[in-house]
């Protein structure tokens, strides 16, 4: 590739950058880690509509970022995110729909030598399907077998890599024997950009449902504060209404007293 047609990418690049960016104020940035080019063109395709994705190399991005900032200097909360194999998601609907379309497009992968695990790794107790000759492969990795019905048997349920290790040799090995896929890699969100502010993914597992929650639990720990402090609030007024209510039935009943309510 000459010099001239670089320069007619890059300006090309800044350009579909630039104006995504003025179009949707709200992105994801996502990690894509172990995500192949079919299984973007797969996400791509489910999210036409709703989302469009733009990856590219970072040294490019800050780049097109910074010459952007005289005109949206919001975008200055990107800069310190544009970091190993990242991404952005430029949301047409909600992020929470987004992110559950993309999480949607995780594929099973085989644990390869040398990569980090993402999660804990158990092989099960049972029947391996594999013959009596391979049982020195096993004692090397220190799991208890026996032989059932010509077929190598593990005993109990193994705990074979912990999560933020890295998978070794003969791990690797022995998962690909048992015909064993314990990964799934995908986008992964990893934070939410909304004009200028940035969020944790996090904050896309609050519903409406969740905010609620946490309102009534607010308004009942106040009214209990305010009724031990004796200080009539919104509230605290409902109950404290009610329980002068019962008290004073309980006096006139206790002196025969009758009123009308």
């Amino acid at each position: 590739m000459g010099k001239a047609e670089r320069a007619a990418n890059r300006r090309g690049y800044f350009s579909r950058l630039f104006k995504l960016l003025s179009e949707y104020p709200r992105l994801l940035i996502v990690s894509a880690d172990h995500v192949g080019s079919k299984q973007m063109a797969g996400i791509r395709v489910a999210l036409r509509g709703k989302a469009q994705v733009l990856m590219g190399k970072n040294t490019m991005i800050r780049t097109a970022l910074r010459t952007k900032l005289g005109e949206m200097p919001q975008l200055a909360a990107l800069l310190p995110l544009i970091k190993l194999n990242i991404g952005f998601v430029f949301c047409g609907v909600e992020p929470a729909e987004v992110r559950d379309i993309i999480g949607e497009h995780k594929v099973p992968a085989p644990a390869r030598q040398g990569v980090f695990a993402p999660v804990d790794v158990f092989i099960p107790a049972g029947p391996t399907g594999m013959d009596p000759g391979s049982t020195s492969f096993f004692q090397a990795l220190g799991i208890s077998t026996k032989i059932v019905k010509g077929q190598i048997e593990i005993q109990n349920q193994v705990h074979l890599i912990k999560q933020g290790d890295k998978v070794s040799a003969s791990a690797a090995t022995l998962l690909h024997k048992l015909n064993i896929k314990p990964f799934e890699y995908g986008l992964k969100v990893e934070h939410i950009y909304d004009n200028g502010s940035v969020y944790s993914a996090s904050v896309l597992d609050i519903t409406d449902e969740t905010i609620l929650t946490a309102f009534r639990s607010g308004v009942s720990s106040l009214a209990a504060f305010s009724r031990e402090l004796a200080l009539p609030t919104a509230a605290s007024a409902p109950h404290s209404i009610i329980e002068g209510f019962k008290y004073c039935a309980a006096l006139c009943l206790d002196t025969d007293f009758v009123h009308v309510r």
